[in-house]
Formats: C-alpha cells, sequence, structure tokens
C-alpha cells in the first residue's frame, strides 16, 4: 500500500493551477493508495458543486482532474475554519479503494469556524483490498500554544481512537521530530509508531525547510510531516517528495510518501 501525505498550503502558491496538475500527475504516476491532504481551501461565496463541496474546492479539483485522465478515486473533506479571511479550509482523504464510513471532528477547544486556530480531523476507514484501516487527517497546533495547547488537542484525537482498530493518523503535527520533550515525544511516548523510524529505506528527511506561516522565526529544517500508526506494522520505503528533486514544489511543505505491508493482523 502506498500513502502520500501533504500540506497543500493550497490557493495561496503562485501558479496553483499548474501545481494541481502537478500533483494530479505525481497521484497517477506513483498510484497512491490514500493520500491524505491538509489546508484544502474554498472560497467561501462561490457556487456549490453539491454538499458543501465548492467548485473550486482543491480536492474536488483534484479528483476531477484524475477522473479526465481515467482514475477513479473518491475523498472526504470538511472544513475547520475561515482561512485568510476569504476561504473554508479544512482537510481531505482521497482514495481509490472503497470509503465504508467517515466523519469529522473537533480537537481543538474552539469550535468556531471564524477562530485560525480551530482544528478539525476528518477520517475515514478505508477498505484496502479487504482490510479495514481507519485512516485519519491531521493539522494540529503547537506544543507551547497558550490558547490551544497540543497535548490537549493530542489526547482528543487519540481518545476517538478504537484500540481494535488499525489505525493510521497522518498530516502535519506542527511539532518537530528533531526537538525533544515538546509534541513529538508526546505523541510516540503514548504508543503511536512513527512510520519514519520503521522504514527499510529513507529518501530525505526535512518537510520544511525554513520560514512558512506559523513557523515565522523558522531557520533550519523541520520534520513535522509525519504518519503515525497504533500498531507497529511493515514499512518497506519513506521518501519525501514535491522537494524539487524527486517532484516539483507545489506547496510551502513538502510531502512524504509511505510504502507499507497490508497486514491482516498487525503487532
Amino acid at each position: 500500500m502506498r500513502l502520500l501525505t501533504l500540506n497543500c498550503h493550497s490557493w495561496q502558491e503562485e501558479q496553483q493551477l499548474e501545481k494541481i496538475n502537478q500533483i494530479v500527475a505525481q497521484i497517477i504516476q506513483q498510484d497512491y493508495d490514500v493520500v491524505a491532504l491538509q489546508e484544502v481551501s474554498q472560497l467561501m461565496d462561490t457556487p456549490i458543486v453539491y454538499g458543501a463541496i465548492r467548485e473550486d474546492n482543491f480536492v474536488y479539483m483534484i479528483q476531477q482532474a484524475l477522473k479526465e485522465r481515467g482514475h477513479d478515486y473518491e475523498f472526504v473533506w470538511d472544513f475547520s475554519h475561515i482561512g485568510y479571511d476569504a476561504y473554508e479550509e479544512g482537510l481531505a482523504l482521497l482514495t481509490k479503494h472503497p470509503i465504508l464510513k467517515s466523519d469529522s471532528y473537533y480537537v481543538s477547544r474552539s469550535q468556531d469556524t471564524m477562530d485560525w486556530k480551530s482544528r478539525k480531523i476528518v477520517r475515514a476507514t478505508i477498505d484496502v483490498d479487504g482490510t479495514q484501516i481507519t485512516f485519519n487527517s491531521c493539522h494540529l497546533g503547537w506544543w507551547e500554544d497558550a490558547d490551544e495547547p497540543f497535548s490537549e488537542q493530542f489526547n482528543h484525537l487519540i481518545a476517538r481512537m478504537d484500540p481494535l482498530e488499525w489505525t493510521l493518523f497522518l498530516g502535519d503535527f506542527n511539532n518537530d521530530a528533531f526537538e525533544r520533550e515538546t509534541g513529538y515525544d508526546y505523541m510516540v511516548e503514548r504508543g503511536l509508531h512513527d512510520l519514519f523510524l520503521l522504514a527499510e529505506e529513507t529518501v530525505g528527511v526535512e518537510t520544511v525547510e525554513g520560514k512558512i506561516d506559523g513557523w515565522e522565526e523558522n531557520q533550519h529544517g523541520l520534520r513535522i510531516d509525519l504518519v503515525l500508526s497504533n500498531r507497529k506494522i511493515d514499512v518497506a520505503r519513506v521518501g519525501v517528495t514535491f522537494d524539487g528533486v524527486l517532484a516539483p514544489i507545489v506547496s510551502d511543505h513538502f510531502g512524504v510518501e509511505f510504502d507499507i505491508a497490508i497486514q491482516k493482523d498487525p503487532i
């Protein structure tokens, strides 16, 4: 099974339509089973296509472009807050496999869509070749945020997990894996496995370079885009992508792809 996680920074990029096409091309080339996307936005006032999906919804446009090229993917999306005073900013899971059930839920104290610190998770249970796996697309806050402590958000996230289900958490966790005794250590000390550390092969490490939104003072490389599992599994490869080397840069984050063995009874 091949996975991708990417914080899209959608509609904030120059040459955005070209970058959508580059994302679509990469999905086709790498044949991802499941793609977790964060900062998946749509303008607040564009026409509705169906449900809550507007015609410029970023993941909807990716799905339609894939369909035009003969690749059938379905997705779930929801928005957590208004971004940049104009966008309904949310998260998505995109997959070529059947979605059995899905939902979304807040992990932040705030559930005010006008508060940019409001944080929601999009979750789906997907049938991947006969194995049911629950995927969560995550975009959490910062360790030292007094208004929205990361530890509280993570505790809410884990409280929703069924320990009997194989569950994967993909996304932008806003906590650097290189920094000790903060959010990253908090997660792994509570039983989650970082698939990067389980991989037989790794290509690239850092997923952010320099200053980005939320990390305005940053001057070094960060590894904040992760896939975490509630069970230890076999991971053949982890590779940083959309880094300007293996694929074009499409966001202020690089993407990360994972090759994972599907196990009926992971240990």
